[in-house]
């Protein structure tokens, strides 16, 4: 199944479960209904990013994985990639071969030295504590490129 069938297939499924009917779904994303249909149907690719994040927002489901689905990815991740590509870069490859549950735990050791909630990106001041990550075998030590 392509990226354009799998996409809209999933926004088409979607929206049928919640009761939006085309033309009324497609003016609250800011999209002709025959734009949308094209898009549901695979005939047409997946939208630019705004789009696809209103799609998302009007479902009620998370932007990244939406984004993934239609082949992007969020330019506020890009951006932060090119502030320090090789670093992250790393960071990706080595994340891409943990189990989801190992990437969970270690996203929320991250969260807890970055400052708190999702979205807040205050950086500590100090190193950051991966003793429970470890004591926990999510990793076995402490990457070298963190503080």
């Amino acid at each position: 199944m392509g990226l354009n069938t799998k996409f809209g297939r999933r926004v088409r499924a979607l929206r049928a479960e919640q009761g939006w009917g085309l033309r009324k779904f497609a003016k609250a994303v800011g999209v002709s209904p025959t734009y949308l249909s094209k898009i549901e149907r695979g005939e047409f690719p997946p939208p630019a990013e705004d789009k696809v994040v209103a799609i998302a927002d009007a479902l009620g489901q998370d932007r990244d994985e939406l984004l993934a689905m239609a082949g992007r990815i969020a330019s506020d991740l890009a951006a932060v990639i090119r502030e320090q590509p090789r670093e992250l870069a790393e960071l990706l490859r080595i994340l891409r071969d943990l189990s989801p549950d190992a990437v969970r735990r270690l996203t929320e050791t991250a969260r807890r030295s970055a400052g708190g909630a999702r979205g807040d990106h205050a950086r500590q001041d100090g190193p950051v504590d991966f003793t429970h990550a470890l004591r926990d075998g999510v990793v076995e030590e402490p990457p070298e490129f963190l503080p």
